[in-house]
């Protein structure tokens, strides 16, 4: 009898040890279960924003080189004056350029581009013997950062004539050594005073000196390219 409750009370007390071991919660499922809760918060989650990107750089202007084709006419002004009697071959000068240089309808060369030329030629007025006169080239276009060499045709000046004032001077002369030559001895003595005037006229001109040719600052001139050339243009 003792046995049979004996084994009885084992019995029952197995079966309540089997189920207090079931009804003990998994970590294993509870880890399952709470997953798709984790999955759902990180799909109802904002998007991160993209970084700012930074604005593109400007696009470099294209640059080439455009032909500045013989016969260009090239206006300018000088920068400081020149005179026949004054200046002497090599003298070097600078100008500016007075209107824009256009090819094919394209501006090339901006007004007031800077130049650099020199003097030919330079002559005072003779005695008698031909006109004051000056003789230019350019020879260089300060342009994009550095000075382009250039040949232009010769541009020359030449004071005018004074012929009509030396025959006026030898008209005065004359008349008044006519008029002496009068007071002194009638007839045949204002021939002599007229011959004697007029040398006196003729020494005059001879110890006058003509006109000078005097460029000074902002003197338009015009340049003709002799040889073409190439500047960088945007």
């Amino acid at each position: 009898m003792k046995n049979m409750m004996s084994a009885t009370l084992l019995t029952l007390m197995v079966l309540l040890l089997v189920s207090c071991s079931s009804s003990t919660p998994d970590p294993a499922a509870d880890s399952s279960v709470a997953a798709p809760a984790s999955s759902n918060a990180t799909a109802n989650a904002p998007a991160p924003k993209p970084a700012p990107s930074e604005p593109a750089a400007p696009a470099a202007p294209v640059v080439k080189m455009v032909a500045i084709p013989a016969e260009t006419l090239i206006d300018v002004v000088l920068d400081s004056p020149l005179a026949s009697n004054k200046s002497v071959a090599g003298d070097k000068f600078d100008a500016t350029l007075a209107e824009p240089l256009m090819v094919n309808g394209a501006t090339v060369l901006a007004k007031g581009t800077k130049f650099h030329g020199h003097v030919v030629s330079a002559e005072g007025s003779g005695r008698v013997k031909g006109l004051a006169n000056i003789s230019l080239v350019l020879t260089a276009v300060e342009h994009a950062g550095k000075a382009t060499p250039i040949t232009t045709k010769t541009w020359m000046a030449e004071a005018q004539s004074t012929k009509k004032k030396d025959a006026a001077k030898v008209g005065i002369a004359a008349g008044v050594g006519t008029a002496i030559g009068a007071i002194a001895g009638g007839g045949s003595g204002a021939a002599k005073g007229a011959a004697i005037g007029a040398g006196a006229g003729t020494g005059v001109v001879l110890a006058t000196k003509g006109d000078e040719v005097e460029l000074g600052p902002e003197q338009k001139i015009q340049f003709t390219v002799e040889k073409a050339f190439e500047v960088a243009a945007k």
